[in-house]
């Protein structure tokens, strides 16, 4: 499996990001997918996740009603559309995937998940 994340940028507090993650290598359909980031000096966070289906997903409380994670598994793309960001969300982005037989399951430890993306900057100005 290679995932490959981009999208990322800077923008000013208040402004709007798309991100997008391309899977390749396995059927896209079984696997949960996620988006961490990491900030220098913090640990890496879920931010958002989204089941094999897309009709279950999971947000960090800080970022509810501003992200929305959704995926196309037509495409094998999964996204993070990101609104109204504030300076805090500044980090490095990263998708993830893990397979799993179960098509509600939802994961949200970095350590759940085997297979990462290269990360993608955001950088969000006050």
């Amino acid at each position: 499996v290679q995932l490959q994340a981009s999208g990322g940028g800077l923008v000013q507090a208040g402004g709007s990001l798309s991100l997008s993650c391309a899977f390749f290598g396995r059927p896209f359909n079984d696997y949960v997918m996620g988006w961490f980031r990491q900030a220098p000096g913090k640990e890496r966070e879920c931010v958002a996740a989204i089941n094999r289906s897309g009709g279950t997903t999971y947000y960090l409380d800080s970022v509810k009603d501003r992200f929305t994670i959704s995926r196309d598994n037509a495409k094998n793309i999964v996204y993070l559309q990101m609104n109204s960001l504030k300076p805090e969300d500044t980090a490095v982005y990263f998708c993830a995937a893990r397979g799993t037989p179960y098509v509600r399951k939802i994961y949200k430890m970095s350590n759940e998940y085997d297979y990462w993306g290269q990360g993608t900057q955001v950088t969000v100005s006050s």
